[in-house]
């Protein structure tokens, strides 16, 4: 195997991003309310090349049944995305080992998401960081407020669909310690939501780590990406509901908040 190494970023420069989320499944992107409820949003290839078009900074892909399916990523619609893109894209979903790594970075990824198998294997993280650089090194955390852990958050993995037991901020800490060199961070209980982010547990994991924090979860308005930005010092703010359903564009959220 060729190690690959990704060209990365300095949160002390870095300057507000927009990322828009695709959701894959079985080769649609859908968007839910709470991780359940799916609808279809469109093609991801298409709608992938929209939203650069529009000015979008990243693009995330995450493929979110294939953990609960067993399998791995589908790699023709990432590379066929990564051909049609010219801005940072990262791929997340069945991401199990070095090798599923590699592939991802092949097909044309630029970072890859690990969720559910760093929980099983926290070394997997530090084992990414170490091969291909920690900026590739993006950890996927999906959390809920279930009050029965210390901070009151839980880790879930499995497309939202598995309690862990962890603490949320105890595993935010520890990512970044094992080598992740940023944290999609979401907030189950505002996903889809549109009500606005958890400005709360974002806020924590971007004081709390030295590492860039993309704000998941909630995205209704301007207003909230706004906020999450100001409020929560979220490094990025992810969007899918709103874009894919043309409650605003990717320009006026810019006109907005910069």
């Amino acid at each position: 195997m060729t190690a690959f190494i990704c060209v990365g970023y300095n949160k002390s420069v870095l300057r507000k991003r927009l990322i828009p989320c695709l959701d894959v499944d079985k080769g649609r992107v859908v968007k839910g309310v709470n991780f359940v409820d799916i609808k279809d949003a469109g093609d991801p290839v298409e709608l992938a090349h929209k939203y650069y078009l529009e000015g979008a900074d990243e693009i995330c892909f995450l493929d979110i049944t294939a953990t609960t399916d067993a399998r791995k990523a589908t790699y023709d619609i990432i590379s066929n995305t990564a051909k049609n893109i010219f801005i940072p894209l990262t791929v997340g979903g069945g991401v199990s080992s070095v090798q599923d790594a590699d592939k991802l970075l092949k097909a044309g990824a630029d970072k890859v998401g690990v969720n559910s198998s760093a929980i099983r294997n926290p070394n997997l993280i530090k084992e990414i960081s170490d091969n291909f650089g920690a900026q590739c090194m993006v950890a996927a955390i999906d959390v809920k407020k279930t009050g029965s852990t210390r901070s009151g958050w839980e880790v879930f993995v499995k497309g939202g669909r598995e309690a862990t037991g962890l603490d949320a901020q105890e595993w935010i800490l520890r990512v970044v310690d094992l080598g992740a060199g940023e944290i999609l961070l979401t907030s189950m209980d505002a996903d889809g939501t549109q009500k606005g982010y958890d400005i709360e547990i974002t806020k924590f994991a971007s004081t709390q780590t030295g590492v860039p924090v993309i704000a998941s979860g909630g995205a209704g308005s301007v207003q909230h990406i706004d906020r999450v930005f100001k409020e929560a010092q979220a490094d990025a703010a992810l969007l899918a509901s709103i874009l894919h359903f043309g409650t605003v564009t990717i320009k006026e959220i810019k006109d907005f908040c910069y």
